[in-house]
């Protein structure tokens, strides 16, 4: 089954801890596992950051919203237990607790309300309009709207640039990716060769040990198996293995297939490829905002029980 949103987490935290002892995340993640019957895949999916597993996301900030409405507290690190305010509410909602039931309690507007203008974001009015998705979720849905935005935006400069700003550009990248030794090597090596559907040769690596040829085409219609054929051809014309075929536009099933079937290695980048290679390598971009996402230093005050 699909990963429950944090909100339906709430009731199930406060059950297991019905018993007024403490209990550890490590023990909640695996009963809320069974009790969900979530597949270990699905407790491994990751957020689109990739550095933390959806699963944990969603119970951490559902006990994050119990601990503000101050139905559990945490006596100690990684460690939750219910209050005799947690006690109450749960006999009053055993089947369901969600934003709505916390809004009821006293201090929990407040406590997030401090919260959300710490991290810089406006506070809530009394309006329900809560996102089912956590706030790293929703960050992480916000980052990848703006990069494919971004993309968009790439992609429409790159088909109005010309055929030379064009080579130079993919020259820049794979040297910023690690080819090609020096930009000064590869600006020598690239765009030399032209014929035979060639447009240009780079290192594979600093020390040119072998060759990457290149085709570098600015196009709008889908590119077909015939032009990757060609560009196979004239590998073998040179003797080379590796070829590199770039486009604004997209290849056809047919040509990625064709390339899964042949000895040489030729790598297909399409033109959202060639943008998100473009955002990760900083290529034509620049940063426009930073944001700091803090969390509380635990080994800090650790310190002070030491």
């Amino acid at each position: 089954m699909a990963i429950p949103d944090f909100q339906k987490f709430m009731c199930p935290l406060l059950t297991l801890a019905d018993d007024g002892k403490n209990h550890s995340m490590r023990e909640a993640l695996d009963v809320l596992a069974k009790k969900f019957s979530l597949t270990n895949a699905e407790r491994r999916e990751l957020l689109p950051s990739g550095r933390q597993e959806i699963f944990a996301n969603r119970i951490a900030w559902a006990k994050t919203h119990l601990r503000m409405a101050g139905l559990v507290e945490m006596p100690a690190r990684g460690v939750f237990r219910i209050t005799d305010q947690g006690l109450a509410v749960l006999r009053k909602h055993p089947q369901y607790v969600d934003l709505r039931v916390l809004r009821e309690q006293p201090g929990y507007l407040a406590a997030r309300n401090a919260k959300r203008e710490k991290n810089g974001t406006p506070a809530d009015d009394e309006k329900i309009t809560d996102d089912t998705r956590t706030p790293d979720e929703q960050i992480a849905s916000a980052s990848a709207a703006l990069r494919q935005n971004l993309g968009a935006e790439l992609l429409a400069k790159l088909k109005t640039v010309s055929p030379a700003f064009f080579e130079k550009l993919v020259v820049d990248l794979l040297v910023r990716m690690g080819y090609g030794g020096t930009r000064e090597d590869a600006g020598r090596a690239i765009g030399r060769s032209g014929d035979e559907g060639i447009d240009g040769i780079i290192n594979e690596d600093r020390l040119g040990l072998d060759v990457i040829y290149i085709q570098a085409k600015k196009w709008e219609n889908t590119v077909n198996r015939p032009e990757i054929q060609k560009f196979a051809g004239a590998l073998e014309g040179k003797r080379a293995n590796k070829g590199i075929f770039i486009t604004t536009s997209n290849f056809s099933d047919s040509a990625w297939e064709y390339v899964k079937n042949i000895g040489k290695k030729i790598s297909l980048i399409d033109g959202q490829r060639l943008w998100n290679l473009m955002i990760d390598f900083d290529i034509g971009t620049a940063t426009a905002a930073t944001y700091e996402i803090k969390k509380i230093d635990h080994d800090y005050f650790d310190e002070e029980t030491g």
